[in-house]
């Protein structure tokens, strides 16, 4: 649509071939008939960041049904589909010029799209034109009083959307979400739908692999469980209790099965596949990390007796190798609330994981520093009630402390536990055998306290900025988030940044981590996601991290010290 005939737009024509600078004349707010267009900040060059842009409408003249759009997780939902019906029209007729987020296949709470009681708003990145450093007024009216208040009605009034499918997806939260509280009600940490397609059409790609060439998931009888919901949905799929779970097979999509629940803490968009798998909230993926930086971790309930005489109680260290920084991102997950470890045998350090019989009788226990995760995942589970997922390819040692085992075959599980206990001869009730013995293994590790000024960067250097996906840039330093596999998107990252500088006005010297992520997941819980953000008018495009990812962060920047 060409430029609506307003002052705004006769500001831009005026403007046109003038220096790029004089933008800045068109900060302000406009009205369009039932929308409200309001110019943030401009832009301070052609090559600079965005112009921000938001677009307002009034409850009143938008007229979406008050059931729809009330309760915060209504909002998060509707707030989502809104924003795919804005990516698509501006997919079909705007290209570059506007931006307004990118998401993915999971729901997530987002900046980008903000409902409240007063009404519905966009806050949009807008590149004004300019050949060379000079303005193109007459293109740039354009796109400002036509492409971005068509876009406003066609995202704002009720009228032009499809309602159907919004109350769908707006239920489809509301029953994901049952769901996965369910799961904790009854003592389970994770559910695979039937039907469900697990595997993705690429390394490099989310989408789901076309239906065709999948093999849609069906749950071994042993395992399968319904859900009637109070929507009236009915769900029928595999129930992972709560305890140790093992998943074994050859080349058939045991690690598919761990990728999916990995995702499965978030809900999912229909026909993603995996709408249906829901993963309890606080599962934590872990791998070995050569390289990271840790700070101040108890990893002594699996390394201890250094030879360089090493405090393992309060582990510090620049280059963790792939054991000691597998011991870290365990303990790190746990103080991060995480109730269920996910560990792919694939991503791990072997000598963290197992040591054999051979390897036994070669070099003594007493003489070995490092006592095998599964020697210690019993009593993980019985002293910090925290559950693990496994996917073990190479070895059955984890059989013999395993409540269940599942095997994939051509992408087919099947509960095989009686089987594998029988062939290591295990009695399955003396699996609890080792959760408790004497003293807790784990014990009760002191609160890691960051100094008042551990994320104050130094004088005339910037704070916490997202560069993508796998990287924070925090003051001079970069924090390297490449293995924190459950980030699902840039502006989760941009979250992380956010928090991350939210942390530095929090920690004073007597605040501990955990006191610090509690009270922003109480302040998010309560503020909603623009309270990351200092309410700025337009903050950007953020959308709402974990805990745990946000521990992630904090825990790699080489920069974090600990009151001792």
């Amino acid at each position: 649509m060409s430029a609506q005939r307003s002052p705004l737009a006769d500001t831009l024509h005026r403007l046109d071939g003038k220096s790029y600078g004089m933008y800045k004349q068109i900060t302000g707010q406009y009205r369009f008939g039932p929308v409200t267009l309001i110019v943030d900040r401009v832009q301070v060059d052609p090559f600079a960041s965005p112009s921000k842009v938001r677009v307002r409408v009034d409850r009143a003249d938008a007229g979406f049904p008050a059931d729809l759009t009330t309760t915060r997780l209504d909002r998060v939902a509707a707030s989502d589909y809104l924003l795919r019906v804005g990516n698509a029209v501006i997919r079909r007729h705007h290209g570059r010029a506007i931006n307004l987020g990118h998401p993915g296949q999971e729901v997530l709470e987002r900046t980008n799209v903000i409902i409240d009681d007063a009404g519905f708003e966009a806050r949009l990145l807008v590149n004004l034109p300019a050949r060379g450093r000079r303005i193109l007024g007459h293109q740039a009216a354009d796109t400002v009083t036509g492409d971005v208040i068509d876009l406003a009605r066609a995202m704002f009034l009720y009228a032009d959307i499809d309602g159907d499918a919004l109350r769908a997806h707006v239920q489809l939260l509301r029953d994901q979400t049952e769901l996965q509280n369910r799961l904790g009600e009854e003592d389970l940490l994770g559910f695979v739908g039937n039907g469900s397609i697990l595997p993705r059409r690429s390394g490099d790609s989310d989408r789901p692999m076309d239906a065709e060439a999948a093999v849609p998931f069906r749950s071994p009888t042993s395992l399968e469980r319904t859900f009637d919901l109070e929507s009236g949905r009915s769900v029928t799929g595999m129930a992972i209790p709560r305890g140790v779970t093992v998943i074994v097979g050859g080349y058939h999509g045991k690690s598919t099965i761990l990728r999916a629940l990995e995702r499965g803490v978030y809900p999912h968009i229909a026909d993603d596949g995996r709408e249906w798998v829901i993963t309890e909230p606080s599962a934590t993926a872990i791998r070995a990390e050569d390289g990271r930086a840790v700070t101040g971790d108890d990893i002594s309930p699996f390394i201890n007796n250094l030879p360089s005489g090493t405090d393992t109680r309060f582990f510090s260290t620049t280059n963790a190798s792939g054991s000691t920084s597998q011991a870290a991102n365990l303990v790190e997950a746990v103080e991060a609330s995480a109730r269920t470890l996910l560990i792919d045998e694939d991503t791990s350090a072997t000598n963290f994981m197992i040591r054999d019989e051979r390897m036994r009788a070669l070099i003594p226990s007493n003489r070995e520093p490092i006592t095998p995760f599964v020697e210690r995942v019993r009593p993980l589970l019985g002293e910090r009630g925290v559950s693990t997922v496994l996917v073990a390819g190479g070895s059955s040692a984890f059989f013999e402390v395993a409540d269940l085992i599942i095997a994939m075959d051509a992408y087919v599980p099947a509960d095989v536990t009686e089987e594998a206990h029988e062939l290591v001869g295990v009695d399955p009730a003396d699996l609890t055998r080792d959760e408790r013995s004497g003293d807790d293994v784990f014990g009760d590790p002191p609160a890691r306290i960051p100094t008042a000024d551990a994320l104050k960067p130094a004088a005339k250097t910037k704070g916490a900025k997202a560069k993508g996906l796998d990287l924070i840039q925090f003051g001079k330093s970069f924090i390297d988030l490449a293995a924190v596999s459950q980030l699902v998107d840039p502006e989760q990252t941009n979250g992380v940044a956010e928090a991350l500088e939210y942390m530095a006005t929090i920690f004073d010297g007597s605040t501990s981590v955990v006191e610090a992520l509690d009270e922003i997941e109480q302040m998010l819980d309560a503020q909603g996601i623009d309270g990351l953000t200092g309410h700025r008018r337009h903050p950007g495009h953020v959308a709402r991290p974990r805990p745990q990812e946000m521990a992630a962060a904090l825990n790699r920047y080489r920069g974090l010290r600990l009151v001792e």
